[in-house]
């Protein structure tokens, strides 16, 4: 691996937010702070305008070389039409991942009270900090067979599988609990093991492996009472370890804990520390180039990028700091403004955040 960040801007807002974010890295690396050398790259639809390919064969050569990652976003509506799943945007990214064999995906949801812009009781959410883990190589989004076909009766029939192997088990269960261990020394697996095969199977090795951390609490729930949960009795979870697809489903629904999902940073990782880091956001073609996206996702995934594949803790922490202390001075993007006071643009919120930023470091 070469002592490199990849960006990635992708499509719709992803350029917008990703500008915000560098600005991050540009002032650590002006600080001498890190010495990461910056390359950029395409991926999703803008790949595809510009080489017909939604992961060009230079981008992958880049990503493979790179320390770390930082993603926009992918996909839209100019490119839902295309028929062949391997050229359209999401393709892109699925493969990239695939690539370079990020196996865990870690989205950390947190309330931050001073937003207190969910739908949700602030008395519910009080002192919420949910790590999910997901599964990130196997499952239905990469099972096999997959398709679209006439069956007898000339009717169309998608059909995708859902597929998982003792070691991926194994190998996301270890890196859930773990982070157990470091944190609450609790942790919620996820499944739907009284109606499918490979849930019964994942519970079973979740369970065996429960046997080597006896100091952390290991409980089962089943995807449908998850999902209820997590809105309900969110303070319940700590670390939520769950498939490929449960795990997108949930963390999704995650962010309306925090009232916006233009707050929910992400992580992916693999065996050898390389980090693909993005927003869960998708690229909200709606809103793009009007200055009105949250980039602060976006600048908590460096964060975690900062933490997880550069090794600088301190540096992640300062820079969490720096958000929350935008945040108390009332400063807000669309999304997260519910009082029509200090709305801010995307270019002005990452200028707010590098100004607390710089005091810290």
């Amino acid at each position: 691996m070469k002592n490199e960040i990849l960006i990635l801007p992708g499509d719709g807002i992803g350029p917008e937010v990703i500008n915000e974010a560098v600005k991050v890295i540009q002032l650590l690396k002006k600080k001498k702070l890190i010495n990461s050398v910056i390359r950029y790259a395409k991926i999703g639809g803008n790949a595809i305008e510009k080489v017909g390919l939604p992961l060009p064969t230079d981008t992958l050569k880049a990503a493979k070389s790179s320390r770390a990652i930082l993603l926009g976003a992918v996909g839209g509506k100019k490119w839902d039409n295309i028929k062949d799943f391997k050229k359209r945007p999401e393709y892109g990214l699925l493969k990239l991942r695939k690539s370079l064999k990020f196996f865990a995906n870690l989205r950390n949801t947190i309330f931050y009270p001073q937003l207190l812009s969910s739908s949700i009781k602030s008395e519910i959410l009080s002192n919420v900090n949910i790590m999910i883990v997901r599964e990130l190589s196997q499952g239905i989004y990469f099972g096999k067979p997959r398709g679209v076909v006439y069956n007898e009766y000339f009717l169309r029939y998608g059909f995708n599988s859902s597929n998982l192997d003792e070691k991926a088990i194994r190998r996301i269960g270890i890196i859930a609990f773990e982070l157990a261990k470091k944190r609450k020394k609790q942790l919620c697996s996820v499944d739907k093991a009284n109606v499918i095969e490979v849930s019964m199977l994942w519970r079973k090795i979740i369970t065996e492996l429960s046997n080597s951390y006896p100091d952390v609490r290991v409980t089962h729930l089943y995807i449908d009472n998850a999902a209820m949960q997590l809105i309900l009795s969110p303070n319940i979870f700590d670390v939520i370890v769950t498939g490929n697809m449960f795990g997108d489903i949930l963390s999704d629904e995650a962010a309306n804990l925090t009232g916006s999902i233009g707050m929910l940073p992400s992580a992916s990782i693999n065996s050898i520390g390389q980090g693909l880091f993005e927003p869960c956001h998708g690229s909200a073609p709606d809103i793009a180039n009007k200055g009105v996206a949250n980039p602060i996702a976006t600048i908590l995934s460096v964060s975690m990028m900062l933490h997880y594949s550069l090794q600088k803790p301190l540096l992640s922490k300062f820079l969490n700091v720096a958000i929350i202390n935008v945040l108390k001075k009332g400063f807000r993007t669309a999304d997260i403004n519910y009082t029509g006071k200090n709305l801010v643009s995307t270019k002005e919120m990452g200028n707010l955040i590098i100004e607390e930023f710089e005091k810290l470091i």
